[in-house]
């Protein structure tokens, strides 16, 4: 396992062959033409792009830093590293339509979250979000922000400090590996329906009557969705502590099977 973990080319051709899985999934699962992924390009007033691009270019630079700080301090977990960022990509190009301008979708951001951390997940979902909006026509740049700070950012945080950290030891591992996904998930969804609220207030109701609208239609694929997400997680979680069992040590994660 080992040399495999510590070899550049079968690390590429593995990266490299989960998104491609994620961009034929994500073709094959639109009748026609790509339809908008994440919010889409020019969807969010130009203000309200900007303002999200400042709110995350900070969580960039620390997920950046700690990006660099674990290849070179354990180079060994490149290829866990790169499964990661490929699963995001993997699971966020499965799309469902759900409200105009967006559409539902499991994230995967759980797995990489319970590894490394929220801010190292803020890069490997940023970098999904790119290929899909430059390679697919999903989602877009001038809302990266926004779409980062729903799925790469705030997710995880909420996710990693508010349900994997405190559960982590506390209760059976299959349990927190499961709520910790599903929450990465669900929060996404939470944070882009206050994006699109904030953007687009209702004309009698305000911010709350919007928010409660896009929620509520997110919510009819998004809670079996995030359900879904957090079972696979927890198979993807077992069979890496099967065959990987140093490297999660490695990471201060442990524990009987999930």
């Amino acid at each position: 396992m080992k040399r495999f973990f510590r070899n550049p080319k079968r690390i590429f051709w593995a990266t490299l062959a989960l998104m491609m899985l994620g961009a034929q999934a994500a073709w094959a699962s639109s009748p026609a033409a790509p339809q908008p992924m994440h919010i889409m390009e020019g969807y969010l007033p130009l203000p309200w792009a900007i303002f999200w691009w400042l709110v995350a270019i900070p969580f960039w630079i620390i997920g950046f830093i700690q990006i660099r700080k674990l290849l070179k301090e354990r180079p060994e977990q490149r290829l866990l590293l790169g499964l990661s960022g490929g699963f995001i990509f993997v699971l966020s190009a499965l799309k469902l339509p759900s409200v105009t301008g967006s559409s539902s979708h499991p994230t995967g951001t759980g797995l990489g979250t319970i590894l490394y951390g929220p801010f190292v997940v803020t890069i490997l979902g940023t970098i999904a979000l790119i290929f899909q909006a430059l390679l697919l026509a999903h989602g877009g740049i001038s809302t990266l922000g926004a779409n980062s700070f729903s799925m790469a950012i705030g997710g995880p945080l909420v996710a990693y400090y508010l349900v994997w950290k405190p559960l982590k030891g506390r209760v059976p591992i299959w349990l927190a590996v499961f709520l910790a996904a599903v929450i990465a998930d669900w929060m996404t969804y939470v944070i882009t329906s206050t994006e699109l609220a904030l953007a687009f207030p209702d004309p009698n109701t305000g911010y709350l009557g919007s928010f409660l609208t896009f929620a509520g239609v997110f919510a009819v694929t998004q809670i079996p969705l995030a359900i879904a997400e957090g079972i696979l997680i927890v198979l993807v979680f077992n069979a890496l502590q099967s065959n990987a069992p140093e490297e999660l040590a490695e990471l201060g994660i442990q524990g009987g099977a999930a």
